[in-house]
């Protein structure tokens, strides 16, 4: 709506218009309409950033839609788009609703192989993608992980 109104009083959405918007999407979970903005953005020429992404990513995981979520990881790398800690935790999260356990690992360990150190989110969805999964061994791991990392577990680290 936001972007139609623009276009009617010929604003030229830019950047942060388009992250505000797929931020709200992400918030109400409007996980194709946030996809269908990233095209929107692209068509346009203006280019998302890792907020922007990050946000859509968030979206497909409220959506349960891990294979977009990881395709939207896979596509800001292509587009040099560098994903960070909160891009690749949503990811994490994605997988981790789905109880895709083995996708939820191999983005901890893309996370460390790009030298973004995993937080907390990012270890508690894969400790608890494995749980889901009855992997407790690899849950296990993933609690020795974390502290070699430096990180203290938490309430929902044990919990899962």
């Amino acid at each position: 709506w936001l972007l139609t109104v623009m276009r009617d009083i010929e604003l030229v959405p830019d950047m942060f218009t388009y992250a505000a918007t797929i931020s709200a999407c992400e918030e109400g979970g409007q996980w194709e309409q946030t996809l269908f903005l990233l095209n929107v953005m692209q068509s346009c020429t203006v280019l998302p950033d890792v907020i922007t992404y990050s946000a859509a990513i968030s979206a497909c995981e409220k959506g349960k839609q891990w294979q977009q979520a990881l395709t939207l990881l896979e596509t800001m790398q292509q587009h040099l788009v560098v994903p960070d800690v909160i891009a690749y935790a949503a990811a994490t999260s994605a997988c981790e609703k789905c109880k895709q356990w083995r996708e939820a690992l191999c983005l901890l360990d893309e996370m460390k192989k790009h030298d973004v150190l995993p937080h907390g989110i990012a270890y508690n969805a894969g400790i608890s993608a494995c749980e889901k999964c009855e992997q407790w061994e690899r849950s296990l791991g993933l609690l020795k992980m974390m502290q070699s990392d430096g990180l203290v577990p938490d309430f929902i680290s044990y919990s899962a």
